[in-house]
């Protein structure tokens, strides 16, 4: 099966990415944008990623300042920015479930009325209304707040509470990344087993534990990036030491193959070159290395099964057959029911014992064979 023959193909969803992002054309010639994931949540790089290659490479416009919610400063921002339009990174943490990244959030709302806020795809949940209510006040309390959300849930609590807003249904910014040059390029050695890339923090829909799924020959771990050393945001000598630590473990330890793939990709890369020019350019390459680990990491299988909303979208992004859960709240069903659910490489299972099912048609389908014990 090709991707031309397919109903619908991830460079189909990119294309209604750009679609639904048509306001960002009124930006102009020069943008800050904030909250960079200062953290090892490898699919909130990808965002990041989406979000600046968009933002430069289709629209042109100059990120003239980026920050993450550590190091934000209003000075550098005017000097840097001076009243350009402020943008916030895209995710799942608008609400009340990552507060403290909604708190720098309506900081920002508030202080800089003088200006137009964009919001780029988020996910929106809030659990106590009384948060709700206030995140409301602030920002329908901005005169030029545009919010882009993921899912149709959200959607309808952003027209609800934000009513001087302008919202907008989008899909994930990490989609930017498919057709970007070079991602076909990472082919680590195969593995004949089934990997389930398996979140277990807050999100967690503790029905999918591992062993109720019912799956032989599975590998069962997190993004390899929680493995590392991120150091403290506020700290250079501590950023250095964590990032030496960082690449000594993966070179001498844990993944001496991918370090030696991910070298060489990054010294043959014209974006590796490029991120070098733009504001924040440590940012950048960071994000762009921790890319490659986790398109190292996936595409050492076949078949995939996953409760990451970005686990899932870079299994689009790469073309890989796989089985998308749901997490403990609406965020990973109300995407694929928005955007993804006519993939035919991807099904979405909202029982633990339907998923041996699943695997076995998507397996079926795309004529694979038996996985072996080893």
């Amino acid at each position: 099966m090709t991707a031309t023959s397919l109903v619908l193909t991830p460079t189909t969803i990119k294309g209604r990415l750009h679609a639904a992002l048509e306001p960002l054309t009124t930006i102009g010639k020069r943008c800050a944008l904030l909250d960079y994931p200062h953290y090892l949540n490898l699919g909130d790089h990808s965002i990041w990623l989406g979000s600046l290659f968009y933002l430069t490479n289709e629209l042109d416009i100059d990120v003239a300042y980026a920050a993450d919610i550590a190091n934000f400063s209003p000075r550098s921002l005017e000097q840097q920015a001076g009243n350009a339009p402020i943008v916030f990174n895209g995710g799942g943490n608008l609400g009340d479930t990552w507060p403290e990244f909604q708190q720098f959030r309506e900081e920002i709302i508030d202080r800089y009325v003088d200006r137009p806020i964009f919001i780029l795809p988020q996910t929106v949940r809030f659990r106590h209304e009384e948060n709700a209510i206030a995140a409301a006040k602030i920002f329908n309390n901005h005169p030029d707040l545009t919010l882009f959300v993921r899912d149709r849930i959200s959607y309808q609590i952003a027209c609800e509470y934000f009513h001087n807003c302008r919202v907008y249904l989008a899909p994930d910014m990490a989609l930017q990344l498919v057709d970007v040059p070079g991602l076909d390029e990472i082919a680590p050695p195969k593995r004949d087993r089934i990997l389930y890339l398996f979140r277990e923090d807050s999100e967690l829909d503790d029905r999918f534990a591992p062993s109720a799924l019912g799956v032989p020959n599975l590998d069962v771990e997190d993004w390899v990036s929680f493995g590392w050393k991120m150091g403290h945001p506020r700290s250079m000598v501590r950023r250095a030491i964590a990032a030496a630590l960082r690449d000594g473990w993966m070179r001498g330890i844990a993944v001496p193959q991918e370090w030696k793939a991910r070298r060489s990709w990054l010294n043959d890369r014209p974006y590796t070159e490029n991120l070098k020019n733009h504001t924040a350019p440590q940012f950048n390459s960071r994000s762009w290395s921790f890319l490659h680990s986790g398109i190292y990491q996936l595409k050492r299988y076949n078949l995939i099964i996953t409760n990451r909303l970005h686990g899932h979208l870079l299994c689009v992004i790469l073309g890989i057959p796989h089985v998308f859960l749901p997490n403990s709240y609406y965020k990973n069903e109300q995407f694929y029911q928005a955007w993804t659910k006519e993939l035919p490489f991807c099904r979405f299972v909202t029982e633990p014992d339907r998923v041996a099912e699943a695997v076995e048609e998507l397996r079926s389908q795309l004529g694979y064979g038996k996985f072996s014990d080893q």
